[in-house]
């Protein structure tokens, strides 16, 4: 409880409260990010099956499949692991399900990229156009997803997210900022955020709650 006595003042009550905000933002964002996770595979697998077949992801993971080369290998034992794992009940659907969201990102890695036919930002039909200031590109995407992946295994870890970053001061820009680039993706996918997660969605309140505190 040590930053959240600093970061209160030496305030036993109020480091409470903000200790109970901590896990209500990580609640919260979790259930985001998971709906996130889900509508980032759907449209990636809605897509691949368009351009490589309804079976892409085993087939791929097979000899002289897309990813068998030394480049992807870790994404093809990924996908073996996971028909491995699902055994006589495998389907491609739940095969879609059993993969991690640091899977769906690396899709956007360089190699596996061009794996799929380098045609995988299509998923991102409202996504602005790329300027010499600014590049929308795979890379850029790469990155974007790496920070979420990277702040949804904080919360998984049970680390706080309600500090500035290594300081021992409440701050909610850094749930703020991840939260904006989530929706952002929402809206590259031409998927209405709002209404998908109303009633689920109260981010911004408790960041609110937190920064009043």
């Amino acid at each position: 409880m040590s930053r959240y006595l600093d970061a209160c003042g030496g305030d036993t009550r109020k480091s409470m409260t903000l200790y109970r905000l901590n896990l209500k933002l990580s609640q919260e964002f979790f259930t985001i990010i998971s709906c996130f996770e889900i509508s980032l595979r759907n449209k990636i697998d809605q897509h691949l099956i368009s351009t490589l077949g309804n079976n892409w992801l085993r087939n791929g993971a097979q000899r002289q499949g897309i990813f068998d080369n030394n480049h992807t290998r870790i994404t093809k034992n990924n996908i073996n692991d996971a028909i491995n794992s699902l055994g006589a009940s495998y389907t491609h659907n739940k095969l879609v399900a059993e993969l991690g969201f640091g899977f769906w990102r690396f899709l956007f890695a360089p190699r596996q990229y061009t794996a799929t036919g380098r045609n995988l930002l299509k998923i991102f039909p409202a996504k602005p156009k790329s300027t010499a200031n600014n590049q929308y590109n795979q890379n850029y995407v790469f990155n974007q997803l790496a920070d979420i992946n990277k702040f949804r295994n904080r919360i998984a870890h049970h680390e706080p997210i309600c500090f500035r970053n290594s300081h021992s001061i409440k701050d909610s820009t850094t749930a703020r900022q991840h939260y904006g680039k989530i929706l952002q993706f929402f809206q590259w996918m031409n998927i209405n955020e709002s209404e998908l997660l109303y009633g689920i969605d109260h981010i911004n309140k408790v960041c609110n709650d937190l920064d009043n505190l």
